[in-house]
């Protein structure tokens, strides 16, 4: 039980919380936290902390340089088994203002969303994109059954199997142009 009968968490899984903080704080918090977690020794229910940055190059007055931007100011991520003893260890933090949920039940971030995350600032991979076949060589003619380019055609001059793209050679105002279209959008002649 959690505060009564206010919030119950049934689950012993860790997931990810997102904690308020003060404007500029993150890092602060951060540090303080970490060194909550070890003090107390709460690594067993209290995982990871992340302040989710990533790399910006800002060019200036013709000089450009790297900063590392925030993704979300003001906010950290948690990732932990929610239960009373850890809530209290990071919701006492100095500079955390409290959970993101709806009063005293803090909502976990759902795995796509944190997938997405942790992909956008480099500390996983990004799921393989699925591989495409293309029944179609250089030199067969296709032609283009959907988007703007409908119905124009000519002879393929270039397959990206891994883009899932393919270049052929169409006469557009005269002129013989290359076009590139992903391979969905043809049918072969």
């Amino acid at each position: 039980m959690f505060f009564g009968s206010l919030f119950y968490y049934d689950r012993k899984k860790h997931e990810w919380f997102t904690v308020q903080t003060y404007s500029g704080y993150e890092n602060k918090v951060k540090a303080n936290l970490d060194q909550r977690i070890a003090s107390m020794g709460m690594e067993n229910k209290i995982f990871r902390v992340l302040v989710p940055t990533e790399e910006r190059v800002v060019v200036k007055d013709g000089k450009s340089r790297r900063i590392s931007h925030k993704l979300f100011p003001s906010y950290v991520l948690v990732e932990m088994i929610m239960d009373e003893q850890s809530w209290y260890v990071v919701r006492h933090t100095p500079g955390v203002t409290g959970f993101i949920g709806a009063g005293n039940h803090p909502l976990p971030i759902t795995d796509s969303e944190i997938d997405e995350i942790l992909v956008k600032i480099g500390e996983k991979e990004a799921a393989p994109a699925p591989k495409v076949e293309i029944d179609c060589e250089i030199g067969d003619r296709v032609r283009v059954s959907a988007g703007p380019l409908a119905g124009m055609e000519g002879p393929v001059t270039e397959i990206s199997p891994g883009k899932g793209k393919v270049k052929f050679s169409a006469n557009v105002f005269g002129h013989d142009t290359e076009i590139e279209v992903d391979y969905a959008e043809l049918e072969k002649l």
